[in-house]
């Protein structure tokens, strides 16, 4: 379930046109040739979370924004929709059923050249359909 929910959140978030304005990439791992801003799953873990009668799996996924500013609040809007897309991804995908999404933490990073990361961290539980 873990992989199939990687690929579910990429294409969700790559089909929203409010970040497609404004990334030039949304994957699955650091662009090695694309220019900022991009975003990318840096990681995910998962472990078991199922009940009686349904497997099921909690998935931990960290979504990593790279752009370019000196002001702190730089991506400040570009968080705040990337945020309330992954608040939207539809509860039910093709073998799983999403239970919960839960924002856990983030943390933002200036870096050489006026580069600044910024991580989401994401659990999301879920049960086969």
């Amino acid at each position: 379930m873990e992989i199939a929910l990687r690929a579910a959140l990429i294409a969700w978030l790559g089909a929203d046109t409010t970040l497609a304005a404004h990334l030039n990439a949304v994957v699955e791992e650091a662009p090695s040739r694309t220019s900022l801003p991009w975003l990318a799953i840096a990681s995910s873990a998962s472990a078991d979370w199922s009940c009686k009668t349904t497997p099921g799996r909690e998935v931990r996924v960290a979504l990593e924004l790279h752009c370019r500013g000196d002001a702190p609040d730089v991506a400040a809007g570009l968080v705040s929709a990337l945020e309330a897309r992954v608040d939207t991804l539809p509860r039910t995908q093709p073998g799983f059923q999403i239970a919960t999404i839960q924002f856990l933490r983030a943390r933002a990073e200036q870096r050489a050249e006026s580069r600044r990361a910024i991580l989401l961290e994401y659990r999301f539980r879920l049960l086969t359909n």
